[in-house]
């Protein structure tokens, strides 16, 4: 079943109790919202939206939007130029709206492409982010999907806020402008200021007030005030300084406005190989001891294939001279950093922007040299940041991904490569190219053998990154993994049950798929029956039951042959009867599950005898057995009746004849 697959439940099913008593006619999942070919949601997780919050300043126009989004049902669209931080308002205002238990809070790709797994209800909060759309025929596209999505969330008395694009009001339908609120610019010190006491940063109102951080803050994007702010922490917290803000500032000012000029002028001084080649394996591994900056740095001039110099080491200039010829200090505890803030990244985008023709290279030497034996844990993973940072930022995601790969496949044991980890969740977690790497993992775990490294790299990254965004999809992928063989399938096959048991939906969709693959795929089965079996246990089971999603689930295990995984199935709702009496409905839903088949029949009514001879609650687990075989006696004497019936009309035909 690939991600584009499903299948849909809408069939009566039941009635599941064929006996006495109450019954219970259950239906399938219902129809899909808005299913089409390769459609994903991205889940917005409340962590991040708790930080935003914090650091929000409302825009001109904010509460005017409010109001438009606070009747169930609403849809507001949010105009606002770039920089303005158009999409965090629309995510606070969604956010402001208050949360309930359970609604989905999950942003629609702007295409119409992707995947929607499940219809919306009350109270859902959805955000459609268009701002990246430039061309008219795109929009005219994503405005009929919108027209779509509107009355769907309308329906549903759901939330919805859409960011459009800027410079497209032209190609605006007429039917959005009723709709439609626009925004202004919040007030750049005011973003500043927030920013900066959310740090704990001591200042007063005057030390913002110089004319330089005026005009900065009255014309720059959101983000790049966000990281004026932090780069002002970041020169506090290194205390090479002084101990003032006004000297922290001043640092972060230049770091904003200067570095790329600076390193652009350094570069052309610096002309020959091993002085460049030390200025970035110092920016690569900033921070990092000096001795393994130097193995780094004669790693890259291997790389790039530089010949050494004729004479001896002791012959050449020494590396504490070349250092400061290139204005880097060793701290005292021998670390390399260069002397002004934020530097380290100036020079390493300048180097990848600028020098094309080594990118290859690069990544090749950064595959050896992360592993070098000086790196502490954190070291590493700060190198395949640093690296993959610049890689995407020059539309190389292959060359990311090319690292995840090899620093997996050469790891050991059960052993999880830290460094390849963090890239693919950088990978993942990118704005740009987030769905790229979300394809190249489907495709990986689609493909033939792979080493339990990449197993265990693509296990942690679904569980941990895509499974908080893109739950559906991370599903899908785990799904690949946890029927191959070996140990670190077992552990993708436990990374799946938890995420299909962590809510009602994914607890659905997740039976449904395991369903369609064992019916699918006959012979290929087992595999899919053992996950389905694990997943329908009482204790993967979420609070209170969803029973029409057991019971489907059920009805596929007992069509199969009787194994040695229903028995774990079985004994543990009959223990948590004999706990909870709210969930002896079980016992009836699992007797109609098997259809009044007599084979699975009497194998329940075998494991219920097995079961009541060793628990540890005896007298419960009488009544609990009792009220079991009761159930099976119902349905077996049903079955017999039917037989009866239909034995009596056949007769009745032959006599007519």
């Amino acid at each position: 079943m690939t991600e584009q697959d499903r299948v849909t439940l809408n069939d009566a099913r039941g009635p599941v109790n064929s006996g006495e008593g109450h019954q219970y006619v259950f239906y399938g999942v219902g129809a899909d919202w808005m299913i089409r070919k390769g459609v994903e949601s991205l889940r917005i997780t409340r962590e991040d939206r708790v930080r935003l919050a914090d650091r929000f300043v409302p825009p001109v126009g904010y509460r005017v939007a409010a109001d438009r989004l606070e009747k169930p049902g609403s849809v507001v669209l949010l105009e606002a130029p770039p920089g303005s931080g158009r999409r965090a308002a629309a995510i606070m205002l969604l956010h402001g709206l208050g949360e309930d238990e359970g609604d989905r809070f999950e942003e629609l790709p702007a295409t119409g492409t992707d995947e929607v797994p499940t219809a919306p209800e009350e109270g859902d909060r959805f955000l459609l982010d268009l701002s990246g759309i430039t061309d008219e025929a795109e929009y005219a596209k994503a405005q009929h999907h919108l027209a779509v999505l509107r009355s769907q969330v309308q329906e549903a008395e759901a939330y919805m806020a859409v960011v459009l694009p800027s410079g497209m009001k032209h190609a605006h339908a007429p039917e959005l402008e009723p709709h439609t609120v626009t925004l202004g610019r919040p007030r750049g010190v005011a973003v500043v200021t927030r920013y900066l006491r959310m740090v704990r940063m001591a200042f007063r109102p005057a030390d913002l007030g110089s004319p330089d951080l005026q005009r900065l803050c009255a014309g720059s994007p959101m983000r790049e005030l966000a990281r004026l702010a932090g780069l002002v922490k970041a020169a506090r917290d290194s205390g090479r300084f002084g101990t003032c803000f006004a000297g922290w500032l001043d640092q972060a000012m230049h770091a904003v406005t200067d570095r790329a000029g600076e390193v652009g002028r350094q570069v052309a001084t610096v002309r020959t190989t091993p002085e460049r080649a030390l200025l970035l394996a110092t920016a690569m591994f900033e921070d990092v001891l000096a001795d393994t900056v130097y193995e780094a740095w004669h790693g890259l001039m291997k790389t790039v294939k530089h010949e050494e110099e004729a004479t001896t080491e002791l012959a050449r200039t020494d590396f504490r001279e070349r250092l400061a010829a290139l204005e880097i200090e060793r701290a005292p505890d021998g670390r390399l950093r260069f002397e002004r803030l934020a530097y380290a990244d100036a020079v390493r985008r300048y180097f990848w922007a600028n020098f094309p023709g080594v990118r290859d290279d690069l990544r090749d030497w950064i595959g050896r040299a992360a592993g070098l034996p000086g790196l502490t844990t954190d070291d590493r993973v700060n190198v395949a940041i640093r690296f993959g940072e610049r890689s995407l930022a020059v539309e190389r995601p292959d060359h990311l991904f090319d690292l995840v790969v090899r620093w997996a496949d050469h790891t050991t044991g059960t052993f999880c490569d830290s460094r390849a980890v963090a890239a693919l969740e950088l990978g993942l977690s990118h704005d740009r190219f987030g769905g790229w790497f979300r394809r190249r993992v489907y495709e990986c775990v689609r493909s033939g053998p792979l080493s339990d490294g990449l197993i265990r790299v693509l296990t942690v990254a679904c569980r941990q990154s895509l499974g908080a965004t893109h739950p559906h999809q991370a599903m899908v992928r785990l799904h690949y993994l946890a029927v191959r063989t070996g140990e670190a399938a077992r552990e993708a096959r436990e990374a799946l049950l938890n995420l299909g048991g962590r809510d009602r939906r994914l607890y659905r969709l997740l039976i449904d798929r395991l369903r369609y693959q064992v019916h699918r795929e006959p012979r290929g089965a087992e595999p899919h029956l053992d996950l389905l079996t694990q997943l329908l246990k009482s204790e993967r089971a979420p609070a209170p039951p969803p029973w029409p999603d057991l019971f489907l689930g059920w009805e596929t295990v007992f069509s199969q042959p009787p194994t040695e995984l229903w028995k774990p199935l079985v004994s543990s709702w009959l223990t948590a009867a004999t706990v909870d009496k709210s969930w002896e409905m079980a016992l009836g839903v699992m007797v109609g599950a098997t259809r009044g088949r007599a084979a699975a029949l009497h194998r329940l009514y075998a494991l219920a005898c097995d079961w009541a001879g060793t628990t540890s609650h005896p007298s419960r687990a009488t009544s609990v057995a009792d009220l079991f075989w009761q159930h099976i006696d119902h349905a077996q004497y049903a079955r017999t009746e039917t037989a009866e019936r239909a034995d009596a009309g056949l007769r009745t035909t032959e006599e007519a004849r």
